[in-house]
């Protein structure tokens, strides 16, 4: 080899070294960087009968698999945590067995006031207690249907912002492929570029699980577990009308309620299922509404108890009992909503100008009747515990009185709420196991540290090269 060779081929290996220790300061720095791959210096020798390393470019070392994984887990994580969320709310407004403040302990009051009023009739405090009791029950149940269309809005509006979220990471993706693209072309570093785009997909794959395919030039193309075209040189548009306000009267069913569609075509929601996405929905559209329905059947069931003519004489046919639909009498075709518009009947209610007495002798009393007859108020305990085959709702078939079918209602909702939690569970587990591969496969700093040492050696070796070259050439000169 030749001195000056030997000059040349030291010198690539100085840049080659330097570089690499460039590399190694930056794997170092952004080893708790979100969505930082370990970059290493690609080498080879001189082709042509050269001398020296030659650099090939930067490889941005990633497991594609276990990055596919991670996506999915993230996905399945967003898809378990909404429903949880919400079951636990209805179920604290619900309350569980014994809690005075649940609907079940706010029966229970109400009715251990009529025992107490039926004993002493005469007593106007005891009447007004009872009267109480009977308008906490109505304020426990109107507000737990406020508060799961609240959740059901709430839902709507996550929608909203995650469908914008999307297309907008969507046209992210298809600008960043741009850039790489034209990095590539440029025969320029595109490994930032691709940081930024992966950390993109990552916020894309907790709203709609997704597979990523690898196209030419660094290109990419994005399409959902369920087989939708998300991105494909050009993002699609994911389609969605917010609502302004939720009630249980719209459903997705009816028409009322948006669904999705994808470049102005109605899209199943399947297709963008297993996210965050489609946990907004399940919300919406299935936990909500059952949830309203099964208030609304104990509702009914409740109006009904009491709207009897059998129970309270002096109602006719058609007449509003104790608990009313608005002030009316309760349609059996007008269920929906139920639980929303109960009150209790201003008849009895001195806050509506009604009279408390009348809880004593009937709701249609023209005038008090004797103060002593305790009959009617041990009519209308019986009536809220005899057991009777609810109308509706998902009760089952066996007669049940009033605070046994509550206790049902609150037993059905903590099954429920156990059987998301444990799927919450498992997809938070996996979320971990492979973060936690995903992180032993990042930036190792004590392997960066011992790659910094050899590439100083490598440094140093290729400079004394170089001095040694030049002291020859010094010789040579001076001969």
């Amino acid at each position: 080899m030749s001195i000056s060779g030997a000059m040349s081929a030291a010198l690539s290996g100085l840049r080659a070294a330097a570089q690499g220790s460039e590399l190694v300061s930056n794997n170092i720095a952004n080893a708790l960087t979100p969505s930082y791959a370990q970059r290493s210096l690609a080498t080879t020798t001189q082709a042509n009968g050269l001398n020296g390393v030659r650099i090939l470019g930067i490889n941005r070392n990633v497991d594609a698999g276990l990055l596919a994984d991670l996506r999915l887990a993230e996905a399945g994580q967003g898809n378990a945590q909404a429903p949880v969320d919400f079951l636990k709310k209805v179920e604290d407004l619900v309350g569980l067995a014994g809690d005075p403040d649940g609907l079940g302990g706010r029966l229970a009051s109400f009715e251990a006031g009529l025992i107490s009023a039926a004993s002493r009739p005469d007593a106007v405090e005891r009447l007004m207690g009872t009267v109480s009791d009977a308008a906490a029950v109505v304020r426990g149940i109107t507000n737990a249907s406020a508060a799961i269309q609240d959740a059901r809005g709430d839902a709507d509006r996550t929608i909203a912002d995650q469908v914008e979220k999307l297309n907008t990471s969507l046209a992210q993706v298809q600008k960043l492929n741009g850039m790489i693209r034209g990095g590539i072309s440029r025969d320029s570093g595109t490994a930032a570029l691709e940081d930024q785009r992966q950390q993109v997909l990552s916020e894309i794959s907790q709203i709609v699980p997704i597979r990523v395919m690898q196209r030419d030039f660094g290109d990419i193309a994005i399409y959902s577990e369920g087989g939708a075209v998300l991105l494909d040189i050009t993002a699609a548009e994911i389609g969605f009308d917010r609502s302004p306000i939720v009630t249980a009267y719209q459903t997705i069913d009816t028409g009322t309620l948006s669904g999705l569609t994808l470049n102005d075509q109605p899209l199943r929601l399947s297709a963008l299922g297993g996210g965050s996405l489609e946990a907004q929905f399940t919300v919406r559209d299935e936990l909500g509404v059952t949830a309203q329905t099964q208030l609304d059947a104990f509702a009914r069931d409740l109006v009904e108890r009491f709207q009897d003519p059998g129970v309270d004489p002096t109602l006719g046919v058609g007449d509003a009992g104790l608990f009313t639909d608005s002030g009316a009498a309760f349609d059996p075709a007008d269920e929906v909503g139920l639980a929303t518009r109960l009150t209790l009947n201003a008849a009895v209610d001195p806050s509506q100008g009604g009279e408390v007495w009348r809880l004593r002798d009937g709701i249609g009393a023209a005038s008090p009747g004797a103060v002593g007859d305790g009959s009617l108020l041990d009519a209308l305990q019986t009536a809220l515990t005899d057991p009777r085959i609810p109308a509706s709702g998902n009760f089952g078939v066996s007669a049940r009185g009033s605070l046994d079918l509550m206790s049902q209602f609150s037993g059905l909702l903590a099954a429920d709420r156990a059987s998301a939690e444990q799927t919450l569970s498992f997809a938070s587990s996996r979320l971990s196991a492979v973060t936690e591969q995903q992180l032993a496969q990042g930036v190792d700093t004590d392997q960066e540290l011992q790659n910094l040492l050899i590439l100083e050696k490598a440094y140093a070796a290729n400079a004394r090269v170089i001095q040694a070259a030049d002291d020859m050439l010094e010789t040579l000169v001076r001969l």
